[in-house]
């Protein structure tokens, strides 16, 4: 059994290091020894843990050797060679950075070192700015490596463990709070107390005698604690008993100095109770809610409330018993959802996010706004749902099965054929597709889920199979071969949202799946075309070489006088016998190269629309796989990249080559494969959208239609009155198959027909239904009908458009779809306008003759800090859940080492992070980012997104918890709030102004929420909560409640401000909770209810305030205190002026009129709290001023004279000002200087210029309020005549 000695001393930081790591591994924990090793192991010094039992075992000695071996016994040394690196970092930290300067603050006040106040104010200057780096990169985390408690931890906190103990005060403490937060979750962990029993954070600095370990013995007990502590740290030599002698005598006067200061101290503190008032705040580590609740059972509100928020605390088991509850449910509150309503219904759909994704940034700004609104109309009482639902995503959710059979089984789907696949892509999406369902949770959103859809469900499916047939029976949608976007890589067509565009300014070199080689873009080349029977030439360019094998003309501009010579003419292709005319089109652009355009019209959409101007000859020279067809060898079959690179050297070796050079372009790339997207010519289904288009243009223009912000609507009248038809085919298997038939007849008289042909396609609900169709069609049997079904699938978008009624059972008739359908708002982001927004108004009103929604309110980008696009390569994507729970820098590095980045972008993304987040982001909590999002959401503009901002909001949350918890402990326990929230008439000032206050925030909220005003919303919640409740009313109420017993008065009084105050908590929360739905019902809970036997059981469920209700608004008192309040910031300005911070001064107000000084008397209470002041005395003209008072003027009406004499020490202050003055001069005159030079305003960049010209009017401003004060003091200082 191995054996560990250590230093009997309670202090010793280094031996509880060591026995700290063997609390950790209890099965191999070694025997623990209070004495000096024997002289023979050779142990250099405590702690040292000998491996054996014997002499002549392995000896290991040194805290972090030692600690070390523990560490990595109990698994507490990191999990992976990365980890166990971290830890080792941090053990040298301690070692390196915390322990010389923690033994610097704390021994001389323990006597093991002399006493050198200036090396000791220095030295703890040290340790906190060490502590604050510390402190920095726990911010973001619960310990300093991984998720659990390492070596690491143990280390950092023994090194720290005696300034907490002796030397860091309250206030220190306070401006480290992650690290006090880590440390106090540390020391209460079993195996720390365990050895270092229970910790009192220290309350002031002052020398103390650290007492020896009671468990030692007698001999070790009476072992002095300074040679301990040094044999710790230094492993000197002892002290001798004359040096700890005078050392004691030391420690003794200082203590005795000490005690003297603290009586002092005490006498001056008036009145002598006021401190009993405000006992020190408890330090907290991570508060996480442990009582045992089952989901959907409802949480503990009757613990008492942490002293501290804590997002992991608050957002515990709400949102299982809100559902449970059926809080989220239309029928929640009533019999029946088809009973009238009087205050009417509200139903929106969410936009259905793909089944394949997780939340992004986007979601959670869709997210807070919808369940904002949502809640809102909730609570106002109508009958509200939010209707969730989930997208099949067709290519998406097929590459990524793809992908996963490729991977697991070395599979392609052709391998597992179709119905197999499907049945691969199911069992996937039952594993997996619920994923971002749980986190929309997480973010709080308040949906029915009992009405969740998927848009590949039978209900919806029915429903899509059914608005196909119909519009094509109605001949709205039609087979034609047109130019589709082609995705080699997935080989289908998609839709334009899924190409991005990639800029490039000019020669650019891009992977593209499939070739080894990066393949060259950005590039313009030209070469000639002969004229057919001359020597002529045409010189024509293309950033597509490859393309000219499928040219069959050479376009010129019909006033071109370089050309009109060449009517009539051809040119030969110079690969093949083609003869190619020019032709005249005035598309062409007579100043951009030559004027000479070659046309590709079955591979470019301008010249699909030129060769069908001049009935040109359409020569596809590229299959579905990308490969060359229709083209002479050598080009036949070749790859088309490769071949681009053969067509150029051919050109070359025929001299019909010209140049190359860079040419800025945009790329298309699809964004799910990152192939590079091709025009081609397919035979595809079409919706014709002429006059669908025009039926939703006229909705918006008549007004039956709302679109918001309304600058998005030329935007819809672009699209709208210059629609083109909609390519609704996909080549893919994982959809909804399109119910169309290709027709054969088993009869001579009937011609065979051409898949391009419309009329041998028929649609039905079945085989039989289509084989019947086609037999009346063409006159035969149904005998002799063969059918093929179209092998495509419809475009995921399809689905969307049909999706607000679609999850209502249409087209069959039932109760939700007669309740719900149409909706009230369709909320969305601006880049969807057309995809989705304009497809739901256009199949909504073809299909049900119905809008499907009355407005639609769209919401912006959301960009980074700088304004950027997020960007996986830019390293500025973020999740919302990282930010909901806090990610280290290390963590955002791993997501993008995940992620497939090429590693140049890796790196690249890896700077943006660790510029954008040095310290990893936050835990900030769902409230705080949807509040964040909601006050970012300002209509007409993206959205620059700040962590900051968002963690600036979690501090919101920490000021109305500690408002609330505050109020409460102020109404008391046996508080009764009144039945019914109104005025009784008794109420003082500031009850009055307090209740107008929230009159007006109701007001607000109403307005802004009805006119989607969200910065609105938070800016009004907001400033009520934190600038007029907790900064005014809760201060104005501390003597009221302090004075509360005095007499039956006051007694009387502080009833009425608990009403009040009771009054602002409840409806204040009630405002807030569809913005913060977590923290309001935390805090709504623990109020006592006004009627508890029927007042609804939940926040989300009770009436938001409204101004009928609340309409106590008075212009006139909101006057008077907005003056009472310049007057009490005058009177703080000037206490800050003289450093007032502590003492209290009387205060005279110089009124103009004897109404203000009656305005002023009838304040005075509220000033007087408000600005520290020991008296408040009003005085008209005619009464003086005192002397010795500095003057400030508050406004026309009052001036402010604050009485000075006898409270400062005038000498001292004006040497202290005529030291400042001339510093000012100093750097004025240093300024003038460098401005007054003769090429100052050549050389000198303009913003420079303006920050010396703003920091010169700063000093000026100084200087004057400098030379005031000197002048006032100076009187002061005369002799009264």
């Amino acid at each position: 059994m191995a054996t560990l000695y250590v230093s009997p001393h309670p202090d010793d930081f280094r031996s509880l290091l060591a026995l700290l790591a063997a609390e950790f591994c209890p099965t191999s924990c070694p025997r623990t020894i209070t004495e000096d090793p024997p002289a023979s192991l050779n142990a250099r010094s405590r702690p040292a843990l000998v491996m054996g039992a014997g002499e002549g075992d392995a000896v290991l000695s040194g805290a972090s050797a030692v600690a070390w071996y523990l560490a990595s016994l109990g698994k507490r040394a990191g999990v992976d060679t990365k980890q166990q690196s971290e830890v080792w970092q941090w053990l040298s930290f301690a070692d390196n950075e915390l322990t010389p300067v923690s033994c610097a603050v704390v021994f001389p006040l323990m006597g093991m070192m002399a006493m050198d106040k200036k090396l000791q104010q220095s030295s703890r200057a040290e340790l906190l700015r060490v502590l604050k780096v510390l402190n920095q990169a726990l911010e973001p985390r619960t310990f300093l490596v991984g998720e659990s408690l390492t070596l690491a931890d143990m280390a950092v906190a023994t090194a720290v463990l005696l300034p907490f103990k002796y030397a860091l005060e309250p206030p220190d403490r306070k401006v480290l709070p992650s690290v006090t937060r880590w440390f106090t979750t540390c020391i209460n962990q079993p195996q720390f107390l365990k050895v270092f029993g229970k910790i009192t954070l220290c309350e002031k600095m002052v020398p103390v005698t650290p007492k020896t370990n009671a468990a030692t013995d007698a001999k070790t007990a009476n072992a002095s604690p300074a040679a301990d502590s040094a044999d710790a740290t230094a492993n000197g030599p002892p002290k001798t008993e004359a040096q700890l002698k005078k050392e004691a005598k030391k420690r003794e006067k200082l203590e005795k100095f000490q005690q003297k200061k603290d009586m002092e101290a005490k006498k001056k503190i008036q009145p002598p109770t006021e401190k009993k008032a405000k006992p020190e705040k408890k330090e907290l580590g991570v508060i996480t809610y442990n009582v045992p609740t089952p989901s959907g059972e409802k949480k503990d509100v009757v613990s008492p409330l942490p002293d501290a928020y804590s997002p992991q605390y608050v957002e515990a088991a709400w949102y299982p018993w809100w559902e449970k509850q059926g809080f989220f449910k239309p029928e929640y509150g009533r019999k029946s959802i088809s009973e009238q309503n009087p205050r009417g219904v509200f139903m929106m759909c969410i936009p259905p996010p793909n089944v394949t994704g997780s939340l992004h940034l986007g979601h959670a700004l869709t997210n807070a706004i919808q369940d904002s609104l949502t809640r809102w109309h909730r609570m106002r009482g109508e009958t509200t749902l939010w209707n969730p639902g989930c997208d099949h995503a067709g290519i998406a959710t097929q590459v990524v099965v793809e992908k996963k059979l490729m991977r697991e089984r070395g599979m392609s789907r052709h391998d597992l054929g179709r119905e197999n696949f499907i049945e691969e892509v199911w069992k996937w999406k039952n594993e997996k597709g619920d994923r971002i369902y749980h986190q929309l949770k997480k973010l709080g959103s308040s949906l029915d889920w009992d009405r969740a859809c998927f848009t590949m469900d039978s209900k919806l499916s029915y429903a899509v199979q059914e608005a196909f047939i119909r519009m094509h029976e109605e001949n709205v949608i039609y087979r034609s071969k047109r130019l589709v976007n082609w995705s080699c890589s997935l080989n289908s067509a998609i839709s334009d949202i899924e190409v991005d565009k990639k800029e490039l300014t000019g020669r650019t070199l891009l992977p593209v799946p499939g070739y080894k080689e990066k393949v060259e873009f950005g590039v313009l080349v030209s070469f000639a075309y002969k004229v057919d029977g001359s020597d002529e030439e045409v010189i024509v360019a293309t950033t597509r070489i490859e393309t000219m094998l499928g040219d069959t003309a050479v376009a010129v501009h019909p006033t071109d006088p370089r050309y009109q010579h060449l009517k009539g003419k051809m040119v030969l292709h110079p690969f093949c016998d083609r003869k190619m005319p020019i032709v005249f089109d005035d598309f062409v652009d007579m100043s951009f190269g030559t004027g000479a355009v070659k046309i590709t019209p079955a591979h470019d959409h301008n010249d699909y629309e030129v060769g069908e101007r001049h009935n040109l000859a359409f020569i596809n020279i590229l299959d579905e796989n990308g490969l060359l067809i229709n083209v002479p060898p050598p080009f036949l079959g070749m790859k088309r990249f490769e071949a681009r690179k053969s067509v150029l050297q051919a050109l070359k070796d025929r001299g019909q080559f010209k140049e190359i050079k860079d040419n800025p372009m945009v790329v298309p790339v699809c964004s799910r494969s990152k192939d590079i997207v091709e025009p081609l010519l397919k035979p595809q289904w079409y919706v014709n959208c002429k006059d669908m288009g025009k039926e939703a243009a006229d909705a918006v223009r008549e007004g039956r239609l709302k679109i918001i912000p309304d600058h998005h609507l030329k935007t819809w009248f672009n699209w709208m009155d210059n629609i083109r038809d909609w390519c609704i085919s996909r080549q893919l298997w994982w959809g909804h198959r399109i119910p169309a038939y290709f027709v054969t007849v088993n009869d001579p008289s009937v011609k065979p027909g051409e898949d391009m042909d419309g009329h041998y396609w028929v649609s039905g609900r079945s085989e039989e239904e289509a084989r019947d169709k086609a037999a009346k069609r063409f006159n035969v049997s149904a005998d002799k009908i063969t059918l093929r079904q179209d092998e495509d699938v419809l475009d995921t978008w399809f689905s969307s458009g049909i999706f607000p009624f679609s999850i209502f059972g249409w087209p069959n008739e039932n109760q939700d779809l007669n309740v719900f359908y149409p909706g009230t708002l369709l909320e969305t982001g601006h880049d969807i306008l057309f995809f989705w927004v304009a497809r739901m108004v256009m199949m909504g009103l073809k299909l049900t003759g119905k809008l499907p929604f009355k407005e639609v309110y769209l919401h912006a980008v959301v960009r980074d800090a700088h304004g950027r696009k997020m960007s996986k390569s830019l390293g500025n994507v973020i999740d919302p859940l990282d930010v909901i729970t806090g990610i280290s820098l290390e963590g955002l590095h791993a997501q993008l080492t995940d992620s497939n980045l090429d590693p140049l972008e890796v790196e690249k993304a890896k700077q943006g992070q660790k510029s954008d987040y040095p310290s990893g982001i936050p835990e900030c909590g769902t409230d705080a980012l949807r509040f964040a999002l909601c006050a970012y959401t300002s209509q007409g503009r993206d959205i620059n997104l700040d962590v900051n901002r968002i963690l600036g909001y979690r501090h919101f949350c920490n000021k109305l918890w500690n408002a609330v918890k505050f109020a409460m402990k102020s109404l008391g326990d046996n508080f009764v709030p009144s039945e019914k929230a109104q005025l009784c008439g008794e109420e003082s000032v500031s009850d009055r102004w307090i209740l107008s206050r929230l009159s007006a925030a109701v007001g607000l909220c109403d307005a802004s929420f009805k006119a989607y005003d969200f910065p609105g919303i938070t800016t009004t919640i907001y400033n009520f909560w934190l600038y007029e409740l907790c900064d005014v009313y809760l201060e104005s109420l501390k003597p009221v409640f302090s004075k509360a017993e005095e007499d039956d008065a006051s007694q009387r009084q502080a009833l009425v401000s608990r009403q009040s105050l009771y009054t602002c908590l409840e409806v204040g929360l009630r405002l807030l909770a569809p913005l913060m739905p977590f923290v309001t019902e935390e805090l709504y809970q623990r109020l006592p209810r006004r009627l508890p036997q029927s007042d609804p059981p939940s926040i989300s469920v009770t009436s938001y305030p409204d101004t009928e209700e609340f309409c106590w608004q008075s212009e006139e008192i909101d006057r008077d205190m907005e003056f009472v309040m310049t007057v009490v910031k005058t009177i703080r300005s000037l206490r800050a002026d003289y450093n007032l911070n502590k003492t209290r001064a009387d205060c005279y107000l110089e009124c103009i009129d004897s109404a203000t000084a009656s305005l002023v008397q009838k304040f005075s209470l509220q000033i007087q709290t408000l600005s520290h002041s020991q008296a408040i005395i009003p005085l008209t003209a005619n009464q003086p001023v005192p002397e010795g008072c500095a003057v400030a003027i508050a406004s026309d009406r009052c001036t402010v004279n604050l009485m000075l004499k006898g409270l400062i020490d005038l000498e001292k202050e004006v040497a202290k000002l005529m030291t400042k003055k001339g510093d000012l001069e100093k750097q004025m005159a240093k300024l003038r200087e460098k401005m007054a030079k003769s090429d100052y305003k050549e050389k000198v960049p303009a913003k420079v210029q303006e920050q010396d010209a703003e920091k010169l009017r700063q000093s000026q401003t100084e200087l004057e309020k400098v030379t005031d004060a000197t002048d006032n003091f100076r009187k002061m200082m005369q002799p009264s005549p």
